[in-house]
């Protein structure tokens, strides 16, 4: 696996125009696409990696969650089950 976060054509031309939208309302200036472009390279291959494994990890921190509910669930319906 790549460190760097890929985006599709559709993806990458929609954060251009956040990053264009963004530079001008925030900082009063105009950057063209290949400017935000360029920006947007930069950030997904030096901070992008940082932004995939927070995703990942606190999606992988709800699922465990989630299991350990279920596994909780299905322990007591058993268990419950067995002294019938």
């Amino acid at each position: 696996m790549s460190d760097i976060v890929v985006f599709s054509p559709e993806e990458k031309a929609i954060l251009i125009e956040k990053i264009k939208t963004y530079v001008a309302k925030e900082l009063d200036q105009e950057i063209g696409g290949f400017d935000a472009e360029f920006l947007l390279d930069f950030f997904a291959e030096e901070i992008g990696v940082y932004f995939y494994n927070k995703g990942l990890n606190d999606g992988l921190d709800e699922m465990r969650v989630r299991i350990d509910t279920i596994a909780d669930d299905v322990g007591y319906t058993l268990e419950k089950n067995s002294h019938s």
